[in-house]
């Protein structure tokens, strides 16, 4: 007798369950984005034939950095790199980019990641033109990168050309 209680019980649950489970999938996906929610970006160490490496200045921070950006909703980190690279610095990639790592960026926040590629095969037809986001731009020797280079992007170089130990924060 109890065997069959349960048992009925059981059904009403799941058949409850499987028209509730929409909406409860629904409000979970909602409550993880906010409670465990990410951000994710990409940066590239893009080398010329020369091993000089491309960087940017930004308008709205200080310093020189990797050329990179969030990757949008609906967007792989492989399809960031390539838009970013288009509009940061007019460059097209015109071979597979290398995934060099994936770093927390707890300076952003305790929810940012960026992914490191390193770029070797590219083509850039006419140096990008400044704008209101990238107002500077270059190409530099390693040795004797711009005195304002980000702590991050300069250990990021020295992982990527020096063996450096790679750090898992950015």
């Amino acid at each position: 007798m109890h065997k069959g209680r349960d048992d009925g019980y059981r059904r009403r649950l799941d058949r409850t369950r499987r028209r509730l489970e929409p909406l409860i999938r629904r409000a979970m996906h909602a409550y993880w984005r906010f409670a465990r929610g990410m951000t994710l970006g990409v940066r590239a160490v893009v080398l010329d034939a020369e091993g000089r490496v491309f960087l940017v200045q930004h308008s709205y921070v200080s310093g020189w950095h990797l050329p990179g950006g969030g990757v949008e909703a609906g967007e792989t980190i492989r399809e960031a790199l390539v838009r970013e690279l288009k509009e940061e610095g007019n460059i097209e990639c015109t071979g597979a980019p290398e995934l060099r790592g994936i770093y927390f960026n707890r300076r952003a926040s305790r929810r940012d990641h960026v992914a490191l590629f390193v770029v070797r095969d590219f083509r850039q037809d006419v140096p990008p033109v400044p704008n209101h986001e990238i107002v500077a731009h270059g190409f530099f020797p390693p040795d004797s990168l711009p005195p304002e280079t980000s702590a991050a992007t300069s250990a990021r170089i020295a992982e990527v050309l020096e063996g450096a130990p790679a750090s898992g924060h950015w």
